[in-house]
């Protein structure tokens, strides 16, 4: 049985390094590019060294647009986003998992529903509700609908407050405790790796959405990281080296952001394990 779990693992092991060989091919043809020369980019059959590595693409990359006036401008909207997610869906997942009401589980229902709603079919409507609102050219229509919950967030976060004992919040409630003093007091501190989950989900989105902001915002002092990209994009020609230099920045922070809280993220979406 041990050399046959021996086997299995070495199996297990193989699998698991040729998966991550497949996952950073393109993310090593992504550096590849950044340092090549434009002729380079160009030649065929295509090389995946450079023949003199150009690492002062990215700075030139980088000087090419306001790149770090877009990073501000993605910053404020993913910090809003992280803040509404974060507080929204938990206020929210709490009031499904550990407040008795009439309706609960029809409500509830109502909204795993909304899942099924491709993004597609309310863009129009939406996008006539924030037009009529004059909030087009502006963050609101990026940040605000963050403060409404999130279906998926809030079944994952209500997954997670429910392995936490009843007895904790009837305890507090004995004791005079409201709601609002349970939830932000008693619960929260007990559900720190799914809130942390919750927004590293939403900072991955809000860094790296293009559709919204596409749709939102015309003023390029507003745009963000993923929009100024389209700088590099002509009409008869692209700039792949330096596309692929600044592509490269963007996506360090979430790497970083994912190895600093790898942990809290798998407790996270451990919904099972929430209290030992």
């Amino acid at each position: 049985m041990v050399k046959k779990k021996k086997i299995g693992d070495l199996i297990l092991f193989i699998v698991l390094c040729l998966g991550a060989v497949i996952i950073l091919i393109p993310i090593a043809w992504m550096v590849s590019t950044a340092l090549k020369s434009a002729p380079e980019v160009a030649a065929y059959p295509p090389r995946l060294l450079p023949e003199k590595p150009l690492f002062e693409n990215f700075a030139i990359a980088w000087n090419k647009a306001p790149f770090t006036r877009y990073t501000i401008n993605t910053l404020i909207i993913v910090f809003f986003n992280i803040i509404g997610g974060v507080f929204s869906n938990s206020f929210i997942a709490y009031g499904f998992a550990k407040i008795n009401f009439k309706g609960k589980a029809f409500l509830f229902n109502i909204v795993l529903a909304t899942m099924m709603i491709p993004g597609f079919v309310t863009l129009v409507p939406t996008y006539v509700i924030f037009s009529k609102l004059h909030w087009v050219n502006t963050y609101l229509p990026l940040i605000v609908p963050m403060f409404f919950g999130n279906a998926f967030h809030i079944f994952m976060m209500r997954q997670f407050y429910r392995t936490i004992p009843n007895e904790l919040s009837e305890a507090a409630r004995v004791d005079g405790a409201g709601h609002f003093y349970i939830w932000g007091k008693l619960m929260m501190p007990l559900v720190k790796p799914v809130m942390a989950t919750v927004a590293l989900i939403n900072f991955k989105g809000a860094w790296s959405d293009f559709q919204g902001p596409l749709l939102y915002l015309s003023d390029r002092t507003k745009y963000t990281l993923q929009l100024g990209l389209q700088v590099f994009k002509g009409q008869g020609f692209t700039e792949w080296n330096y596309l692929m230099a600044v592509s490269f920045l963007s996506m360090i922070p979430i790497l970083i952001l994912f190895f600093c809280f790898q942990n809290y993220f798998i407790q996270g979406m451990n919904v099972g394990g929430a209290v030992k």
